[in-house]
């Protein structure tokens, strides 16, 4: 954002890291009034190594998180704005990614393992497999979630079975375990020369090791999955002092070194604040990556009996009671444009869906279910995969494109009906946030899709303004009040829906059947051959097709030998 010399005088700022799944952005606010005062974003590479892996290199994160933080000193430099204005740092963050590291070395141990991957479904069905009933929920009164591939415990245990170097580590005590936050808290006040080891009650919640009850780790749990506790950050709450900046002099940023940390949120819970669902029954529903709605519920965790999440929205500080919220997550949203861009090549940049979507206006009764890593809320369904049904020889890429913006309506609209069941109060309004609501096309079609009107605010980066207001809220700190007068109004666009209620009920209906149609397409409990890879003999009817055209084959061989 553009701003003048005459706002050297701006009183208190406060910066926010996000790094989300696909890129990393430092961005700085004004503290007083909520304004977006300037920002720099980098681009995070993802490699997949084998089908359904997913993973993501720690040094680039980190190093990324440096290189925005430069770039934005350089920018608000040149804007004659005073660096040392900076008063605080939040970190808002991708949750469930998993990293283990040497604390003494400092050197990650392996790749950030994202918590879109799906290598330890095998891992989890033989969990569930061992639990009374087969029930997935096992511990859900514990931790408010169902065993899935998705939480970072898994992930975690697959790291200690099968990478040498993490097993040592752990044996050696020189092994630490963190999500992206802890990871970035960790680097930035010290790293191996006393950087702190914490992470908060959001991202906690989120590894299937956390009591949402106790609001602490729970041996039992850490039991369950033979997860040596020693190796887990201290949880702390979301607004609080966790240490001071520590930045090397060369940098451009290293004016910043002293600066506390103090406030951390997993990135849904932060667009929660950011977007100011401060009160019982106030939702958001955020667009990026994945696609998450999130209801505040209150001081009590209710539970979900429609395939939902109960999770911690947020504890603004020691003291101050944790709110709770109930969660819909969608694993693909954002990332079906990406896949079109560069495993189908069908557009070249994301603003390019929205026109190719546009031109046509239908997807002409084509469905796309782009369940690529499974289907999570409501279904939580690890062995669905991606399809693509009612095609016609007329179909052609933009009803494809426009089907895609569809199919991140009805992932949302699915989750919306759970959380309307569960509460048994109905939104009349849906707020959203994240990078995928600069297409107005989608939003158009959300409103139509559910019948209720969506609502955008001007500023859209409210994840990193809910870091923000966490971090200048800080006891130690108080340069934010999060009182409800002192809020800033926030200014916003909304989209009414512009279909008649039967279409919409009949394009669901539709999605619907689509999605039934995706379901059980992976095999159950696959073979391991040693790197949890699905042997193709795991499937039994697969099994019996080749086998049986095998013995056809060879006795076909034998029969035309006998006629010569």
């Amino acid at each position: 954002m553009a701003a003048s010399s005459n706002r050297i005088m701006l009183g208190p700022l406060v910066a926010a890291i996000d790094q989300g799944t696909s890129s990393t952005r430092f961005l700085v606010f004004n503290a007083k009034t909520a304004e977006l005062l300037s920002h720099h974003q980098v681009e995070i590479k993802q490699s997949f190594p084998k089908e359904g892996w997913v993973e993501e290199d720690p040094k680039e994160i980190l190093q990324s998180v440096y290189e925005c933080m430069d770039r934005t000193c350089e920018k608000l430099t040149q804007l004659n704005i005073d660096i040392s204005n900076i008063k605080a740092v939040g970190v808002t963050n991708q949750r469930e990614t998993t990293l283990v590291w040497d604390k003494e070395t400092g050197e990650p141990l392996y790749n950030a393992i994202v918590w879109l991957d799906l290598r330890t479904q095998s891992t989890v069905e033989r969990l569930i497999n061992k639990t009374p009933g087969r029930n997935k929920n096992h511990l859900k009164h514990k931790t408010g979630l169902p065993i899935s591939t998705y939480f970072s415990a898994v992930k975690l245990r697959w790291l200690m079975d099968n990478v040498e170097k993490v097993h040592e580590a752990v044996l050696s005590h020189r092994a630490m375990f963190g999500t992206v936050d802890s990871w970035l808290i960790w680097c930035l006040t010290g790293g191996k020369k006393g950087g702190v080891h914490c992470t908060d009650v959001t991202n906690a919640s989120r590894t299937m090791l956390f009591n949402i009850h106790t609001m602490d780790w729970d041996p039992e749990l850490c039991k369950y999955f033979d997860i040596p506790m020693e190796i887990l950050p201290k949880v702390r709450s979301s607004s609080e002092i966790y240490g001071l900046m520590n930045i090397s002099s060369n940098l451009k940023s290293g004016p910043l070194t002293g600066v506390p940390i103090s406030g951390c949120l997993g990135d849904q819970s932060a667009a929660l604040v950011g977007q100011m669902c401060f009160k019982d029954g106030q939702a958001k529903n955020t667009y990026g990556t994945g696609c998450f709605l999130l209801k505040n519920v209150g001081t009590k965790p209710v539970m979900s009996d429609h395939g939902l999440l109960t999770t911690v929205a947020y504890k603004l500080g020691r003291d101050k009671p944790a709110c709770y919220a109930l969660e819909g997550s969608v694993a693909i949203a954002g990332a079906v444009v990406r896949w079109l861009k560069d495993n189908l090549g069908i557009i070249q940049t994301s603003t390019e869906l929205e026109k190719l979507a546009a031109d046509v206006g239908t997807s002409y009764g084509c469905y796309f279910v782009p369940a690529f890593s499974g289907l999570y809320a409501p279904y939580w369904e690890p062995s669905a995969r991606g399809i693509i049904c009612g095609l016609t020889q007329f179909t052609n890429r933009s009803h494809l494109a426009f089907a895609a913006l569809e199919a991140v309506c009805f992932q949302t609209r699915e989750i919306l009906d759970a959380m309307n069941q569960d509460s048994g109060i109905h939104l009349s309004q849906l707020q959203v946030d994240g990078g995928m609501t600069s297409n107005r096309l989608l939003m158009q079609l959300q409103a139509d899709i559910l019948c209720i009107p969506v609502v955008k605010p001007s500023m859209p980066e409210t994840t990193a303004l809910g870091a923000a207001m966490a971090a200048g809220a800080a006891e130690g700190v108080s340069v934010w009040s999060l009182n409800p007068e002192d809020l800033t109004e926030v200014t916003s666009e909304k989209f009414e829906p512009q279909i008649n209620p039967e279409e919409s009920e009949l394009r669901y209906a539709r999605w619907k059947k689509a999605v039934q149609r995706a379901m059980n397409w992976e095999t159950t409990e696959p073979v391991n051959n040693g790197n949890e890879e699905t042997s193709i003999f795991s499937s039994v009817p697969l099994g019996f097709y080749i086998l049986g055209s095998m013995f056809m084959l060879i006795g076909a061989k034998y029969i035309a030998a006998g006629q010569k």
